[in-house]
């Protein structure tokens, strides 16, 4: 018996240096998440309205939090 053991790939979450609109965040999340950023957008959007508001911090939060991609 052949011992293989699979190992996944390890993603981690940045912000878009060449996919970005604002600061980068929603290419970096639709980079991670292997989605079209029009997608990701369109959704952060979508909850911005639909929240009143509420998204618009988190945003923000994750603009300051992520760390930018390498290159």
């Amino acid at each position: 018996m052949t011992n293989s053991v699979y190992t996944p790939e390890t993603k981690k979450l940045y912000r878009s240096r060449s996919d970005r609109m604002i600061t980068g965040v929603c290419g970096g999340w639709a980079e991670y998440l292997r989605v079209d950023p029009s997608m990701v957008r369109i959704a952060v959007v979508a909850a911005a309205v639909l929240s009143a508001g509420l998204a618009v911090p988190i945003y923000l939060a994750a603009a300051v939090l992520t760390p930018e991609a390498a290159s």
